[in-house]
């Protein structure tokens, strides 16, 4: 669509999506991102939303608003140290204690209903992110204006709809639409593991009387919350992408268990965006339609955009690669799931948190950033806006 090539009015935000270890792909991006602007850069991305572990990476960098290049260095310096027992624990009393816990919750969870219901103990993340992301710093950057909003996306296993938790300037208000709605509040750690808290493999989170899991449920929209905090231009890094992918993968047998929770995660962290984006690419052509006079008065307005993200067979080449650097205490109980076959690799990918692996990723991202370096410089000057990378909102429902 040929649009106007003046810069859009607004700030620019950045959606980190979710993909637990796949996450380390975002850190190679922002990394190249971060060597592409000036020393002096502050932050360019003043709308931060993630979801899931991408909310871990939007949080890191929102705490470090004043300086960009500080906060990448940062995750960078987390992520290629990783390793499984940083995230859930990966010693034998640990492991055997998740396991009989989710048993004699099947069996007699009516004599205990306040059992968490999780096959690991996630309780090292919580540690981790104490220890690294100091939350208490948002208001400040807020204040002085290096910050206008994070947002961070769970969902409500009590309302069963999506919920976009947000800190920012006092201009910013709640909204509501169908089975999505954001809410004003002071981010807490609890909004960090209810954001990453993957269903059945980490327990659910309390806040306020109301229990939350992973942001990717339910996240019909996952570049709405971006818009209703006023971003005009949106730069979306994934964790993985089924498009372009046409290789057709015949079953020899029956779907293991781990290919099965595979694909269905993937429908959560990777189809909803790949969705959405195609939703507002729709949308757009159709604004390509009318004349300049029907567009002037029509109430949708144009938001560039841009976006980066793995094939999802590239990331499942990766995690096949690296699974033997998976704990033996976690690989003796999953190996019977199928995780160590090819088609399981999926599933693998997402808990792999080991540094071979996320450095792998890590180097990924920054190589495919490099090799979009033109465009993601004339992205990040709005002066030079790329004009066919556009999308479309409406004033009284920017989600569309």
């Amino acid at each position: 669509m040929e649009t106007d090539a003046s810069p859009l009015p607004g700030p620019t935000a950045l959606v980190l999506s979710g993909g637990g270890a796949r996450a380390a792909y975002q850190v190679g991006v922002l990394q190249a991102i971060s060597e592409m602007m000036p020393e002096s850069c502050g932050n360019p991305f003043p709308i931060i939303c993630g979801t899931s572990a991408g909310a871990i990476n939007a949080a890191n960098l929102a705490v470090h608003a004043a300086c960009f290049s500080e906060g990448v260095n940062h995750l960078r310096d987390v992520w290629s140290g990783f390793d499984c027992s940083q995230v859930y624990r990966t010693d034998w009393p640990g492991v055997v204690g998740a396991a009989l816990r989710w048993l004699s919750n099947l069996a007699f969870g009516m004599f205990n209903k306040k059992a968490p219901v999780s096959l690991l103990d996630n309780s090292p993340l919580r540690q981790l992110l104490g220890d690294n992301v100091d939350l208490r710093r948002l208001s400040s950057s807020i204040q002085a204006g290096h910050l206008r909003a994070l947002c961070l996306t769970v969902c409500s296993y009590s309302r069963g709809d999506s919920v976009s938790f947000f800190q920012g300037a006092e201009d910013l208000s709640d909204w509501a639409r169908a089975r999505r709605r954001g809410q004003r509040c002071e981010l807490s750690m609890d909004h960090l593991m209810a954001s990453s808290a993957i269903p059945l493999l980490f327990p659910a989170v309390s806040i306020d009387d109301e229990y939350y899991g992973d942001g990717a449920l339910r996240q019909l929209a996952p570049v709405s919350p971006a818009l209703h905090l006023g971003a005009r231009r949106i730069l979306v890094i994934g964790a993985g992408s089924t498009s372009g992918d046409h290789t057709r993968r015949m079953a020899s047998s029956y779907p293991s268990l781990a290919q099965i929770i595979g694909h269905i995660m993937t429908s959560s962290f990777v189809d909803t965006l790949e969705m959405d984006l195609e939703r507002m690419h729709r949308i757009n052509q159709t604004l390509g339609l009318l004349s300049p006079e029907a567009a002037e008065t029509t109430a949708l307005k144009p938001v560039q955009y841009m976006v980066l993200t793995p094939q999802l067979a590239r990331i499942e080449e990766l995690a096949a690669r690296y699974a033997h650097t998976l704990p033996r205490s976690i690989g003796y109980f999953v190996r019977g799931s199928g995780m160590y076959r090819r088609s399981g690799s999926n599933l693998l990918s997402y808990l792999l948190f080991e540094a071979p692996y996320t450095q792998a990723l890590m180097d990924l991202g920054y190589n495919e950033a490099r090799e979009r370096e033109v465009e993601l410089r004339e992205f990040l000057r709005p002066d030079l806006a790329p004009r066919s990378n556009v999308v479309a909102f409406r004033k009284t429902d920017q989600a569309g």
